[in-house]
């Protein structure tokens, strides 16, 4: 269960929260499988709230209690399958029984979709404020593990192509974290971290922040752990029929950005492209042409 029965109710209902109802949520959002198999006591105890501010949190969802949400979960449960290996599972029978073209066209058509969901226009917005702030900042940091590396990687890469100064934090050999050492507030950290969020993740951006660097978030909830430390939010779309979590959308927005970074840049960026296609062209890096065996 990567999700709660109750996870869109309360994204809406967030904001009208008070601070303590608000941990409550983040909770319940965050640990779905917890919510239907521990007492309420020790859920309270790990949100860092009273039990009595459980109960609150269902009334104001309009429930009769804290039972009743457990119970929405416990039942959520029984019908879902969690875990990497249990997901695996669930799409193997369904492949078997629907074909491997189902299962292939059931992962486009979400992804197209999802993507499609970029398009609206407070997303838009939100893409170009980010592409702003990026614009503005004297270095960039890209941070994102496990599944989240590579799209995260991606922009590091488009924003170095066109000149921007940009820095993976990807922990080779354990020091991906030392580069921050120098970060000040004219900087930006950029993170990518959907469910399963990697807690190092969430550790790194929690220091730039102490450290007063602004953090753009690409994540898949708007009270995700990440989003609540970032000053732009990027909600990306992960559900599929697949074993996996769809990580197309997050490439979309790294490209997105990347091509709003470049065209804001103008002269820089191109001055900064020529120089790669010299270079490319000195080292003979492309292929162009392939004589063919006789």
């Amino acid at each position: 269960m990567q999700t709660g029965p109750l996870a869109d109710q309360i994204v809406q209902a967030f904001d009208t929260m008070s601070e303590q109802l608000q941990a409550a949520a983040r909770y319940v959002l965050n640990q779905p499988r917890d919510v239907a198999l521990l007492s309420m006591r020790e859920q309270a105890r790990q949100a860092d709230v009273q039990p009595a501010t459980m109960t609150r949190l269902a009334k104001h969802l309009g429930l009769a209690g804290y039972e009743d949400i457990r119970q929405l979960y416990a039942d959520a449960m029984r019908n879902d399958v969690t875990g990497f290996a249990g997901r695996v599972g669930a799409q193997a029978k369904s492949q078997k029984l629907k074909g491997d073209h189902a299962l292939a066209a059931d992962m486009l058509g979400g992804i197209a979709a999802q993507v499609g969901q970029l398009s609206q226009p407070a997303a838009l917005d939100t893409l170009v404020a980010a592409a702003q702030r990026l614009s503005a900042a004297r270095r960039i940091y890209c941070l994102g593990l496990r599944s989240s590396h590579s799209p995260a990687w991606h922009l590091h890469y488009i924003l170095s192509l066109a000149g921007k100064h940009s820095i993976m934090l990807d922990a080779i050999g354990g020091i991906g974290a030392d580069a921050l050492g120098s970060a000040t507030a004219e900087d930006v950290m950029v993170a990518v971290s959907v469910l399963p969020y990697t807690r190092q993740t969430i550790e790194m951006a929690d220091y730039v922040g102490d450290a007063g660097v602004p953090l753009i978030a690409i994540t898949d909830s708007p009270v995700a752990p990440l989003a609540q430390l970032a000053a732009c939010t990027i909600v990306v779309p992960t559900e599929s029929p697949s074993f996996l979590h769809a990580m197309s959308p997050a490439f979309v927005v790294a490209e997105v950005l990347g091509a709003l970074v470049a065209g804001q840049a103008g002269e820089t960026a191109s001055a900064a492209l020529a120089g790669v296609d010299r270079q490319s062209a000195a080292l003979n890096i492309h292929l162009k042409t392939r004589v063919k065996r006789p």
